[in-house]
């Protein structure tokens, strides 16, 4: 029985980037083996175990074999005889298919060392086409090292690219395709996931209405997300703010891809209230208030926050009327509704005073500002 250090710890090893988090293949063992050795099996679909007191992911040595359609179409074979190179090879980038024994050396059968000095992404071998969410797998790499300088393959952008014509890169679970996004979303570059996305052809399906964004417009804005410590529906909601050509494009992905409420509501918002928040013809008291109304200002004061932290990483230059912005919002919240019952009002006249008293309180101080 052997154990070795594989994948992205070896990676990012190698690249002086921290290891966060470390996986492991056995080769040589079998389930029976690392049960009687306090293991505990997690993976449902392949044999992968964690360790009784660190707690990190022990594989098995495995090779794959693909018999159906989906992520789930294969057949997976985890024996003692097993090599480490073959279960190497099943990776997707040579990059990721290098190991580390207990002494520290290194196995790259497949030449990922001299890949990561030269800062390109390669297939490992042609069964990288067997699983289509690995399109999405790359574009996120490509997220996340970007600003390491690499680049991809031109022969696996265009394996990438054949991937995309086939029905199979249709037929994936529309969980999985959003779970891929969401982590790119939250890489330092989230703009490139979806360049390489329109590069490979897979953007027009799953984001219909989105294209890729000038390289500067992009650079400017993610340095605003590391600034913000943007969240991800602030992300999600920005990106289709600047991506998208046509209004109803975020409604339309956020459908396909079962994305979260916090998201698609955000998205939807963003485009909504962008132009009476920036527009000095839109930014009237009666326009403003209506949108306040629209967000559910009263009673969710958190939304006001996250379309203010959008706006102003998409244009900083507004800073300033964002501030009148939320200046009218916090005076129009406080108005006590207390006080116009106390004044008389019941019923359905309540809600027209307390209109109007809103109303009053943005005129006041918009016209301060």
């Amino acid at each position: 029985m052997q154990t070795y250090l594989v994948g992205g710890a070896v990676r990012d090893q190698l690249l002086d980037r921290p290891v966060t988090e470390r996986d492991y293949v056995v080769v040589g063992a079998t389930e029976t083996q690392m049960l009687e050795m306090g293991f505990t099996r997690v993976g449902k679909d392949f044999p992968v175990f964690l360790h009784p007191q660190t707690k990190e992911e022990y594989a098995l040595a495995r090779t794959e074999r693909k018999k159906g359609h989906g992520y789930h179409g294969f057949e997976c074979h985890a024996a003692p005889d097993v090599t480490l190179e073959q279960d190497l090879q099943r990776r997707d980038l040579t990059i990721n298919a290098m190991a580390m024994d207990e002494r520290g050396q290194l196995i790259d059968p497949y030449g990922g060392q001299s890949d990561l000095e030269a800062r390109v992404f390669r297939h490992v071998s042609n069964a990288f086409s067997e699983d289509p969410l690995r399109v999405f797998r790359v574009a996120r790499f490509m997220a996340r090292y970007k600003g390491y300088g690499f680049t991809l393959a031109a022969e696996t952008l265009a394996l990438m690219r054949n991937m995309a014509v086939e029905a199979e890169i249709k037929a994936i679970a529309a969980e999985r395709v959003w779970q891929e996004t969401a982590r790119a979303l939250m890489e330092p570059h989230p703009f490139t996931y979806f360049d390489v996305l329109a590069q490979t052809d897979c953007l027009a399906f799953w984001f219909p209405g989105w294209r890729s964004a000038n390289a500067e417009k992009a650079a400017k804005i993610e340095a605003q997300f590391t600034s913000f410590k943007a969240t991800l529906p602030q992300r999600f909601a920005c990106m289709s703010y600047v991506l998208q050509q046509y209004e109803d494009s975020a409604s339309l992905i956020s459908e396909m891809l079962r994305i979260p409420n916090d998201c698609a509501w955000l998205a939807r918002a963003l485009q909504q209230e962008a132009r009476c928040w920036l527009d000095d013809t839109e930014t009237s008291a009666e326009n403003v208030l209506q949108s306040f109304n629209r967000i559910d200002l009263w009673r969710r004061q958190t939304r006001l926050d996250d379309l203010l932290h959008c706006l102003t990483m998409l244009q900083p230059d507004a800073a300033n009327r964002l501030r009148d912005i939320q200046k009218a919002a916090h005076a129009a919240a406080a108005v006590d509704v207390q006080h116009i019952i106390q004044q008389g009002f019941s019923g359905a006249h309540i809600k027209p005073e307390l209109e109007k008293a809103r109303l009053k309180a943005i005129q006041t101080q918009l016209k301060a500002n």
